[in-house]
Formats: structure tokens, sequence, C-alpha cells
């Protein structure tokens, strides 16, 4: 797959995607001015039951309004099961969000279901269906699950739910889930998927925000959900190439194609072998960077 495409589309960038309460009307209307790549209208744990009603009309309006700019719009809806998941699919199929996120999708079949819910109710085929991996059983059929439908995107770990469920503790470099979330990364790029890492609850411990961050770019999400907007800049910086490794990623293209050029098959560049697998990668960092510069 091309490092510039995942779907059939531009490569887009997910570095930051921050939780919004469709029911606050200020938090919407500064979330219009924020840097964030996307954003979560969320219809479900930030809304108080007696404001449910009030949040998907907010939501879907904001969708709607085309004032968010170059922000991926996506509505979290509440989970199958509950009184108000039907009425939040009807409304966010409608609205047409780029994606529709829905929380404790425990099995590719209920994958099966919500994209038949989405046909169902005739939804722009630009929506997509974001899944959250939030359950000992969503991990453990994580692979099912992602390779379910095409019209499945992106997961999106939900790791405070995973703890609870899991009766594990909130530790520094979250021991206790480590083995869940490499196996939905792994899950996730087999079927060709993004993958957002889960949410850091301390909002003012930037330098464990910071570690934990650098944690999930290493261990190959494509970004972070947050909860608070002075989590934005910082997440942006941790999962964007910097200046160096874009200045590294064309001089080992430049080396690789020189060397083709004379008829090798390998490279070398700053005293490293260079094969074709490094190129691609290379090519990744220039693409991310290529997109992260078309959102401005």
């Amino acid at each position: 797959m091309s490092p510039a495409k995942k779907h059939g589309t531009r490569y887009r960038p997910r570095r930051s995607v921050l939780y919004m309460p469709s029911s606050n009307e200020r938090a919407l209307e500064k979330a219009k001015s924020l840097p964030c790549d996307a954003l979560i209208l969320d219809l479900e744990d930030a809304v108080a039951p007696d404001a449910k009603e009030v949040a998907r009309d907010a939501a879907c309006a904001a969708v709607q309004s085309g004032e968010y700019g170059r922000k991926e719009l996506i509505i979290r809806v509440n989970a199958l099961g509950t009184d108000w998941h039907y009425p939040d699919m009807m409304a966010a199929c409608k609205a047409g969000p780029a994606g529709i996120l829905v929380p404790k999708v425990n099995s590719a079949k209920e994958v099966h279901d919500l994209v038949r819910e989405m046909e169902r109710y005739k939804t722009p085929k630009h929506t997509k269906l974001w899944a959250m991996i939030e359950t000992p059983r969503s991990v453990l059929d994580v692979g099912r699950i992602a390779a379910a439908s095409d019209r499945l995107a992106v997961l999106v770990m939900g790791t405070n739910d995973l703890v609870k469920e899991l009766d594990a503790q909130h530790l520094p470099g979250r021991v206790p889930i480590v083995p869940a979330l490499a196996l939905a990364v792994l899950s996730a790029k087999a079927s060709g998927l993004f993958i957002i890492d889960g949410v850091y609850n301390d909002v003012r411990d930037p330098e464990g925000f910071a570690a934990e961050c650098a944690q999930g770019r290493s261990m190959g999400f494509d970004g972070k959900t947050l909860i608070h907007p002075d989590q934005v800049g910082p997440c942006n910086e941790a999962f964007s190439p910097s200046d160096e490794q874009v200045a590294d990623a064309r001089g080992l293209i430049d080396a690789f194609e020189a060397a083709s050029a004379e008829g090798k098959g390998v490279a070398t560049y700053k005293g490293k072998l260079v094969e074709h697998l490094h190129v691609t990668m290379a090519e990744k960092v220039l693409a991310t960077r290529e997109a992260i510069d078309l959102l401005g």
C-alpha cells in the first residue's frame, strides 16, 4: 500500500483527535479554531442522559455547518444496546460526518450489523465507520474486527475502559495493557486501517503526556485521542516528522536512487545500509509531512 494512501484516498494525518462534548455550545465554538486534525463530537460519555437529544442535534448541525475548516469531524454515538444508539445512528448517518465512532465494538458480527445500519440509513459513501476497542473481548477478537468490512477505516483504543474491565491500574508506561495495545496495532496494520491511541487523563502532567505520546508513536499508532485543547500542540509535534527526519528521508531516497542508477540493489546513507523497505519508510515520512502541510 502506498505510504501516501489508505483506503484508496490520499493519506491524511490523524495525529490529534480531540473529544468534544456536543452538549457544550461554547466548547463547539472554540473547537473551530483549534489546530487538531480531527474532532470527535461526543454523544456518549461526556453527555448526561437528559442532554443526549440536544447534543445529537448540535453534533449534526456542526457537521453540516462547514465552519470547521479542514478538520475531520467524527460523531461518537452511544453503544449498541443502549436506548440512544439507533436515534444517534439515524441522525449521524443523515448528517454525513467523516466518520461515525461506535463504542465497545466487540466482534466482527457487530461491525457487520453497524455497516448494515449505515446502508439502511443511506449514509454517504465518504462517511466511514470507526470502532472503539475497549474491552477484553474486543481485544481478543480485534483481528477479525479489523478485517470485517471495507467501510471500517479506524480503530480507536478506549484505554480507560480497558483498564477498568481488566481490574488493572494506570501505571507509567501502561505496562498492564501494552500487550493489548500491541495486538490492536498489529491487527489494524494488517488490515490497512488507521489506529488511534487512548487518552491521557492528567492534563496537569505534560511530561507524562509527552512520554505516552512517544510510546504510542513508537508502537505504531497514527495519533492519539485527547481530552483537553492544551494537549493538541504537543500531540501534533509528537506524531509529526521532525525537520531532521524529513531531511534524512530525502537524503536516503536520493542515495538509493543513485545506487539504483548504477545497477545496485542496495545503498548506504550516513554509513547505514539502505534497502527498498527503508525507502518505503522514508516515502511515508515525506507523505506525512506533505499531508500535514496541506492541512495548514
